[in-house]
């Protein structure tokens, strides 16, 4: 199966390859406008959807190409990343490949410019560490990258399960610290909506393609693909949903037990500070009273003195993002149900 992680393999190499006028342009702006939209050709969407289900349901990776222009990404070309195992050997042939096909395309006079990477996924769980990691080594040689999320198991319920990613800066600088107690995060006001941004996803298409799609629709109004949408066939999928729910919402639990353990802890410390304080303070009345100097009212080498670190909040907010994900693909596939269940009947009663 192929890592999320190996996608960040080359960002280091990649950018210390020869680059192009607009990228070290780019490079030494001081301040850039926000991302707003990512508009990707529409022959590159092809090769992504059938990278995906070629493999599926294995998950698959691959490189993004383009240019950063303003606030627009624009994702011109793409390539697969080899599926291989985790062997530093196989690694290091994979990052070669990966440099080897963006100096082909510069030669032939293609976009070579990485603005990020694609990846599968299954039933919408893409919620991981590893996603994020992956975020973080692109961002320490890419100013701006996204993350194409395509999801073969949903495009088969008539939705093209497409999503452009992004890592939320207050996030960033979070995770770039390590630092993901609850202090912290209702200091800097961080919630599980904000590690993940979604970036609106524009298809475009050259005149000529435009023109030669055209020139290849049907004269009929009605087709087998205008039928195929109307199968009612949604049970495997909202099982399965039902399911990866019931299972996040038992880690979740895992995670709230682990943060009460804490907090039971640091209660149960804390009384154990007061009850010595007490202690200390009525012995040291008894020594000033008899003349003697009084003895320090903390010892940093007592156990119940020993700070308790505050578990990392980061996999609870990870399986909440994901709970809410399923929930949304519940929503929508269930409505969509009753769409067709209401128009098949009135197809049927006509």
């Amino acid at each position: 199966m192929a890592n999320p992680s190996s996608a960040a393999a080359v960002a280091a190499a990649a950018a210390a390859a020869p680059r192009s006028f607009l990228q070290v342009a780019a490079t030494e702006e001081q301040v850039a406008p926000p991302l707003r939209v990512v508009q990707i050709e529409g022959l590159v969407v092809l090769k992504i959807i059938k990278h995906c289900k070629e493999f599926a349901p294995s998950l698959v990776t691959g490189q993004l190409l383009g240019l950063d222009v303003g606030s627009v990404l624009e994702v011109t070309n793409c390539f697969p990343f080899p599926i291989r195992e985790d062997d530093e050997e196989i690694e290091a042939d994979g990052a070669n490949y990966q440099l080897e096909m963006m100096r082909c395309l510069r030669e032939v006079n293609v976009d070579n410019n990485t603005v990020g990477w694609y990846q599968s996924m299954l039933l919408g769980c893409f919620q991981t560490a590893e996603l994020i990691e992956t975020f973080m080594n692109y961002q320490e040689n890419i100013r701006r990258c996204v993350c194409i999320i395509y999801d073969p198991s949903r495009s088969n319920q008539g939705v093209l399960a497409l999503k452009a990613l992004k890592l939320c800066d207050s996030f960033m600088e979070l995770y770039r610290n390590n630092n993901f107690t609850g202090e912290k995060l209702r200091e800097k006001n961080l919630s599980w909506v904000d590690i993940f941004e979604e970036i609106p996803i524009k298809v475009s298409n050259s005149a000529l393609i435009s023109a030669f799609m055209t020139g290849l629709e049907a004269d009929t109004p009605v087709t087998q693909c205008d039928y195929d949408r109307l199968q009612l066939s949604t049970s495997p999928y909202l099982e399965r949903n039902v399911e990866f729910l019931i299972e996040c919402m038992d880690d979740l639990q895992v995670e709230q037990q682990r943060l009460q353990y804490h907090y039971r802890n640091l209660s149960r410390q804390q009384a154990q500070q007061q009850a010595w304080l007490q202690k200390r303070r009525a012995e040291n009345i008894a020594r000033k009273n008899a003349g003697e100097e009084p003895l320090p009212e903390e010892d940093p080498s007592n156990p119940i003195f020993k700070p308790l670190l505050e578990p990392s909040r980061l996999d609870s907010f990870l399986i909440t993002n994901q709970i809410a994900n399923y929930c949304n693909q519940i929503n929508a596939v269930a409505g969509q149900s009753f769409s067709r269940l209401y128009l098949t009947k009135a197809l049927h009663d006509n």
